[in-house]
């Protein structure tokens, strides 16, 4: 739960980078959050949940950008690569595989490799 508090912390941070494990539980716990309000919103026939699916979906969207280009700075990559995310079908599994690759070791462009930093200093 400390790494998804910490992604939401840097909700619009678009510099530096993100270990996998960062990105991965962030993502984990934004779509564990999805599947109880949608499926709570289906299960009562309430449109109250489903509203706020909504407003989950558009409060964790700046979070998800950010988390998701401070992953790819750590694959050595340059943020506007989450645009390839916009090719139908292919960019969403092409940008799940970048995602799963290991970061760069050593400090590279985009700062110092996180798993060499303390992750809560």
């Amino acid at each position: 739960m400390s790494w998804f508090i910490a992604a939401l912390k840097k909700y619009a941070v678009f510099k530096g980078r993100a270990r996998r494990k960062e990105f991965w539980l962030f993502v984990l716990f934004t779509y564990i959050t999805y599947g109880v309000l949608g499926g709570i919103g289906v299960a009562a026939h309430s449109s109250a949940f489903l509203a706020g699916l909504g407003i989950a979906v558009v409060v964790f969207l700046l979070p998800t950008w950010g988390v998701t280009v401070r992953r790819l700075h750590d694959t050595g990559r340059s943020g506007w690569w989450i645009l390839i995310h916009l090719i139908p079908t292919f960019g969403a599994i092409i940008l799940l595989v970048i995602c799963s690759e290991d970061g760069k070791t050593g400090a590279n462009k985009y700062g110092p490799n996180p798993k060499e930093v303390p992750a809560f200093a």
